[in-house]
């Protein structure tokens, strides 16, 4: 019996790429899907029928799904995904927070509508899927949330200050979320992948020689986002998923040093050696480990 047999699963942003991997699997393992898209291109921008697409590819594969159309950056809109799942198939089991576009240019070309943008689309989008969720999962001692982080946050990339800060706060969402739920059964966990889709062939230098044959296929990804959200799925990780190699990254910190209540700059800066030495750090989950 799959984990996921008769689960009813949210994918935002499965027109196409990483979401539509994830909804279709999730539906050959016997899940009810909410396929979200917009249909917009990978800038924002403009509308189509891709998750009309992507639900008659399940049901042509005998799977169960529906489709809806609406922006995960619009409150309203946010809630008529989990309306629709409630509607269509009694309640919201698992949701994967997918939904996400580029606006990418060095930070001091980046006019601050593309900033914002970026931040509605990722951080509020997610935010306002999954608030809409949570009491439904609460109530019913049963969740599983995948918000869709990235290397470009937790490590940096040239050229996406608002892209990286989004997928950064994905980290504290997830760190916060996934204690407030631990007591309901509700686990929040980070994806962060890498594929080659049309979103990462915007990016220079990235383009597929070989669309036909590339080099990190969607599909692999979605292995870690089903591991998410399995019965027995982790709580509180952050999973790096592409071209077949799974990682675990956590946040260390070390045992730094205690320079008492009178502590300088000078005293800081003699003992810098000592602050900057991570050598004996460990995994923390707060400040006081």
């Amino acid at each position: 019996m799959s984990d996921f047999e008769d689960k009813v699963v949210i994918v935002t942003g499965a027109g196409g790429g990483l979401g539509r991997c994830h909804a279709l699997e999730f539906a050959r393992r016997g899940a009810k899907v909410v396929v979200n898209d917009l249909g917009g291109a990978v800038d924002g921008t403009g509308s189509s029928d891709a998750a009309d697409a992507i639900v008659e590819e399940i049901k042509a594969e005998g799977g169960t799904a529906i489709a809806n159309k609406a922006s995960v950056a619009d409150p309203e809109g946010a809630k008529s995904i989990v309306d629709d799942a409630v509607n269509a198939f009694g309640t919201v089991h698992i949701v994967v927070n997918n939904a996400g576009i580029l606006r990418d240019k060095t930070f001091k070309k980046m006019p601050l509508e593309d900033f914002d943008l970026v931040m509605q689309v990722h951080l509020r989008g997610t935010a306002y899927v999954t608030h809409a969720a949570w009491p439904i999962m609460y109530d019913q001692n049963y969740g599983r949330v995948v918000f869709t982080s990235s290397t470009s946050g937790i490590l940096g990339s040239y050229g996406q200050a608002n892209y990286g800060a989004a997928k950064m706060a994905m980290l504290g969402l997830m760190n916060n979320l996934a204690r407030e739920g631990a007591n309901h059964n509700v686990r929040v966990n980070c994806l962060s992948p890498g594929a080659s889709t049309r979103m990462v062939a915007t990016i220079p230098g990235s383009e597929e020689q070989d669309p036909d044959n590339p080099s990190m296929p969607p599909e692999l990804v979605t292995p870690a986002v089903l591991y998410m959200c399995m019965e027995d799925a982790p709580n509180g990780k952050t999973i790096h998923a592409f071209g077949g190699r799974y990682r675990l990254s956590e946040v260390y910190i070390n045992d730094g040093v205690d320079l008492g209540r009178e502590a300088t700059l000078e005293d800081l800066v003699a003992n810098s050696d000592a602050l900057m030495d991570m050598s004996s750090a460990k995994i923390a989950t707060s400040l006081s480990d």
